[in-house]
């Protein structure tokens, strides 16, 4: 059997994902240190990632108009990025998952924030908005939401959030980074 490019392929995704990874550790170190960091540096640290997200989005945008099998793959990852960028998922773990089309997992860390909420391991505010993005990503990858899961997004949704949800999976990488730019400019860090 003829399996020109499967393997390059499948390296390829690998290699993606694990550059995907990295930012997305990169920018969860930076989250925890943050408290460590003056802003300045911290905004620094902050703008050079998105900027590494924005090279890593025209990497993934110059792939896919090249070949037509790694489309669907790459447009979650181009959404994924999406999200971080323009600042409609602060959660990078969440963004990974997301990323890497885990719906499960992302039920897992649902249920994980809950937990710890319940706790009182996790404040009010930052819950719900973890639980935003996880439903948000849910919904996005097509998932199914519970009526009481719907309720809470429809009155907690950030205009980030709306917008995103409105944006299609397919969302050319120019009209992603101008978003992100124009959030950038308009006081985003």
């Amino acid at each position: 059997m003829d399996s020109r490019g499967v393997n390059e392929t499948v390296k390829l995704q690998k290699n993606l994902s694990d550059q995907l990874d990295r930012l997305m550790a990169q920018l969860q170190d930076l989250e925890d240190s943050k408290d460590e960091l003056d802003a300045e540096e911290y905004n620094e640290t902050r703008q050079e990632t998105i900027e590494q997200l924005k090279e890593f989005q025209q990497k993934l945008s110059d792939f896919s108009e090249g070949n037509i099998s790694l489309v669907n793959q790459f447009g979650a990852t181009q959404l994924a990025i999406q999200a971080a960028i323009t600042e409609a998922f602060r959660t990078p773990e969440i963004i990974g998952l997301f990323a890497r089309r885990q719906p499960q997992g992302l039920r897992d860390r649902l249920a994980q924030l809950t937990r710890d909420h319940r706790l009182g391991k996790l404040a009010d505010e930052a819950f719900a908005q973890q639980r935003l993005e996880i439903l948000s990503a849910l919904k996005k990858l097509g998932e199914a939401l519970s009526a009481e899961e719907v309720l809470f997004m429809s009155t907690n949704t950030t205009d980030d959030l709306r917008q995103f949800m409105l944006d299609d999976i397919n969302m050319s990488s120019d009209r992603v980074v101008r978003m992100a730019q124009s959030g950038l400019s308009e006081g985003g860090t």
